[in-house]
């Protein structure tokens, strides 16, 4: 009992060992409020990773793929049994993606990928990422005429402000189809007056036509997410040739046999990601390239051998935001059925569509590796690949998990550094006390019960330490986004940036056995530190205490 005393009577009147206590508070707080983030930022990232890649990818090595999808996915089925939740084929390809700002050409690079509108959002969360409402409950490449988010559907408070989008869809391909008539008109007007073609009667200069045609469409000259007259998309047999105006009202769909009116119909819809067509200025607000409801240029290859670049135009009709940059800025999707025609992927005397991969949702309780193991032996590995989500990001993933490792180790050693200032205290405490532990000795205490006070004592300093960075590091992880937002308020500087990150908010996730083991260690080194002092005192003779005293 007079060992519990006695450390409860240190613990209270010697205030040089707060400084101990305080160096392991704010160390086991560091460490809970860091892997608090690091684990709301890396579940952040695969969660949006997963979201565009299904559990299992099944694929072929080569871009031309394989035939006969339906038979592909019977013998999957028949290898992993009620394993399998959902499957549907997919197609991809790189290509060049072109569009029109002002007048100039931007080229991308982009993967263009052909998926099942049906069934491709039950084995993925691709649908989530849409930004209008009806596309997220159910995907269609047909234009949507208004209806488009104005904020960001994702974010759980307000979000960046998108204007641009609420008169996307029909309305502003109307708009944009009567302006380019209205450029096209005084174009050939000026080349007839180059060519003394007599007009009758002046004609209305060209900005007084467009405002004109802004107003009656409720539009602004002044819009900066407008783009201003413009060539008109070319047409596809004159892709790429600027140097002359082209109508791309006459062009003509090999297929239909006759013209098209692009104020009432479209090409094949097409489904970019968010980061190829926009970008967020200083004040957080998307301003758009291009938006839905105007025409695109893709350039792919074929899939005979040798492959050959062929072209198409195609019409956006919303945009894909998984808040992933590689993939926002990356990720052009469109029908598979469309892409496979062009591409010459379905065999002229059969009908067998070929694809390059099959996604694969696994039912509840399934394991991943398992069932990737299963699909291995039953498909030659020389003809295809499977590979789990995990498996595709795996350089990714093994970087952040290196990243929290070496980041808790180096965080660990401030907790060291406070168990070597509980070593140097307690040395001084023995040095100090020699004369009180010969009399403690030489009224009957053992060198065990001796040793047992400093090593209570340093356990003591260990649970008040642990105990009030517990209480910190919640405390502070819980009210995170408070701090920075007041942080931010004081200083007037943006600590957390949106644009960067693509999080409204920084994420935490709290790991209770991420913080049992903190809270275990810290007291750990605390009693650790204290075991030489310990022993120093129990060697110590009562006679030779007493007479150093």
């Amino acid at each position: 009992m007079y060992k519990l005393l006695l450390c409860w009577r240190y613990l209270r009147t010697r205030w040089i060992a707060l400084a101990s206590v305080i160096s392991v508070t704010l160390g086991v707080a560091t460490m809970i409020v860091v892997n608090a983030v690091m684990a709301g930022f890396s579940h952040e990232m695969q969660t949006r990773i997963h979201g565009i890649l299904s559990d299992i990818v099944f694929e072929s090595h080569s871009l031309s793929g394989f035939q006969d999808p339906q038979w592909h996915m019977e013998e999957i089925r028949r290898a992993a049994g009620d394993s399998i939740a959902g499957m549907t084929p997919t197609v991809s390809v790189p290509a060049m993606l072109s569009f029109q700002v002002r007048g100039q050409w931007v080229t991308r690079q982009v993967m263009f990928i052909g998926i099942d509108e049906a069934t491709h959002a039950a084995v993925s969360d691709f649908g989530r990422y849409l930004q209008h409402p009806e596309n997220r409950r159910q995907l269609s490449f047909s234009l949507r005429d208004g209806g488009y988010d104005t904020t960001d559907s994702q974010a759980e408070g307000p979000g960046p402000s998108r204007p641009a989008l609420g008169g996307a869809g029909w309305q502003h391909r109307r708009m944009r189809v009567e302006r380019e008539r209205i450029w096209q008109k005084r174009l050939e007007e000026q080349e007839g007056t180059a060519a003394g073609v007599n007009r009758a009667g002046p004609t209305r200069p060209i900005d007084a036509q467009v405002d004109a045609v802004l107003a009656a469409t409720g539009g602004s000259a002044a819009s900066a997410d407008t783009p201003a007259p413009a060539e008109a998309t070319p047409a596809e047999s004159g892709a790429g040739d600027s140097t002359a105006p082209q109508n791309p009202f006459a062009a003509a769909r090999p297929e239909q046999g006759r013209t098209m009116d692009p104020a009432t119909e479209q090409f094949t819809g097409v489904v970019p990601g968010i980061g190829l067509a926009s970008f967020r200025d200083s004040k957080g607000i998307d301003r758009f390239l291009v938006l839905p409801g105007d025409d695109v240029k893709i350039t792919f290859p074929t899939a005979g051998t040798p492959p050959k670049a062929v072209s198409d135009t195609f019409t956006i009709v919303d945009f894909y935001e998984s808040k992933m940059s590689e993939y926002d800025s990356n990720f052009v999707f469109v029908p598979i059925a469309a892409l496979q025609r062009m591409r010459g992927m379905i065999e002229p005397e059969t009908g067998i569509a070929s694809v390059n991969s099959i996604q694969i949702k696994l039912a509840d309780g399934a394991k991943l590796d398992e069932v990737r193991d299963r699909l291995r032996r039953a498909f030659p590995a020389e003809l295809y690949a499977v590979s789990t989500w995990r498996d595709k990001q795996g350089p990714l993933l093994s970087a952040v998990d290196m990243e929290m490792a070496v980041l808790n180790i180096l965080l660990f050693l401030i907790i060291a550094v406070a168990g070597f200032g509980i070593l140097a205290i307690f040395f001084m405490i023995v040095v100090e006390k020699t004369r009180d532990i010969g009399i403690l000795k030489s009224l009957g205490a053992s060198a065990a019960g001796i040793a047992n006070i400093f090593l209570g004592y340093g356990l003591f300093l260990g649970l008040v330490g642990a105990g009030a960075g517990l209480a910190l590091g919640l405390a502070i992880t819980w009210n995170l986004n408070r701090i920075r937002a007041a942080v931010e308020w004081w200083t007037g500087q943006t600590v957390f940036d949106p644009s960067i990150y693509y999080f409204f908010k920084i994420p935490t996730i709290i790991n209770p056995i991420t913080v049992i083991w903190i809270i275990i260690g810290a007291i750990g080194i605390a009693v650790a530190a204290s075991v030489l002092p310990a022993l120093r005192a129990a060697r110590l003779h009562p006679v030779e205490a007493l007479r150093h005293e």
